[in-house]
């Protein structure tokens, strides 16, 4: 992270990518730990959603067969249980990912010692800050799906057969962008809840003012990623999870390692582009970081000294 505040806004894509690729060559032991400890189980968490998938079907067709209500009843219960504690699991490591890879750019960003034991004395703080965030993008994530659900439904029950159809495939290709813009604008908050001293609903509004004028650019690292991703859980599916019977158990293993590490390099890839978007975002709308300022707002989840005033926030929220 060798670039000056005003040098991000001539980013584009491909810098970003290259830029992003190169950061834990500045800390390659600490990365590495970061991504061994975290980043290596949230991928796996993620892949594991193919075996979920595929007992959540054999479940559902052993309650269709079930001649008991007992028996239906315990399977369901042993169903919702799984799905909570793979959701439980996905966003835990998730956060912590996301807390590690950050407050670690942003040390190497200021110049600050970086190590695997100071991230680590970070996370819990940090942690914090991003669940208070979570949990608004998550109330807004259900208010947003559930209005999207409602719409459906009401184009659904629509007399005009032709019109309805219409107005649903037109929803349908527009939702991709919507789910993508509603990804980089929870990401980006994640990334302002670390680098700077508000959270929650402050750093959502935040997020949607770095966004104006970078949703282009946001659509085409969401979907980027989201498309690999896909890419890697069908392989992953296909060739381990249904491949019993048509490919060898060598070649399962050796497709499963080589699925788990391209998952394990794109989920670090990505939290390290969502760091440096941030940069970006800030420089684009000419709000220069002071470093000496994220210098000590950084040194306050270590119980350094923190000053009463921090210039890192360089707008007024409340406005």
């Amino acid at each position: 992270m060798d670039l000056s505040p005003e040098e991000f806004q001539f980013l584009r894509v491909p810098d970003i990518l290259k830029e992003s690729i190169s950061i834990p060559k500045k800390s390659p032991k600490t990365f590495s730990l970061v991504t061994l400890t975290l980043i290596f189980p949230l991928s796996l968490v993620i892949l594991a959603q193919s075996l979920f998938a595929d007992t959540i079907l054999a479940r559902l067709y052993q309650l269709i067969e079930m001649p008991t209500r007992t028996g239906s009843q315990a399977m369901l219960y042993k169903l919702l249980v799984l799905q909570f504690c793979y959701i439980i699991f996905l966003f835990t490591f998730s956060l912590l990912s996301t807390a590690a890879v950050t407050f670690t750019v942003a040390s190497l960003y200021t110049s600050k010692p970086v190590s695997f034991s100071s991230t680590l004395a970070a996370i819990p703080i940090v942690f914090r800050r991003l669940f208070m965030t979570f949990i608004w993008v998550s109330l807004f994530m259900i208010i947003y799906n559930m209005v999207f659900l409602g719409f459906l439904l009401l184009l659904a029950i629509v007399e005009n057969v032709v019109l309805s159809m219409f107005a649903i495939i037109v929803v349908l290709l527009l939702f991709p962008f919507v789910h993508a813009y509603v990804n980089a604008f929870w990401h980006l908050a994640s990334v302002v809840s670390v680098l700077e001293p508000v959270y929650g609903f402050a750093a959502m509004k935040k997020s949607y003012a770095l966004l104006k004028g970078m949703t282009l650019m946001s659509f085409v690292l969401v979907l980027s990623y989201l498309a690999f991703c896909g890419v890697l859980n069908l392989v992953f599916g296909w060739i381990v999870v249904h491949g019993g019977e048509s490919h060898a158990v060598l070649t399962r293993i050796i497709v499963g390692g080589l699925v788990v590490g391209g998952m394990v390099i794109l989920n670090l890839v990505g939290l390290l582009v969502q760091s440096v978007f941030y940069y970006v975002c800030k420089s684009y709308h000419h709000q220069g970081i002071d470093k000496h300022a994220l210098y000590d707002h950084l040194g306050g989840y270590l119980g350094e000294y923190v000053p009463l005033k921090s210039s890192i926030q360089m707008e007024n929220l409340e406005a």
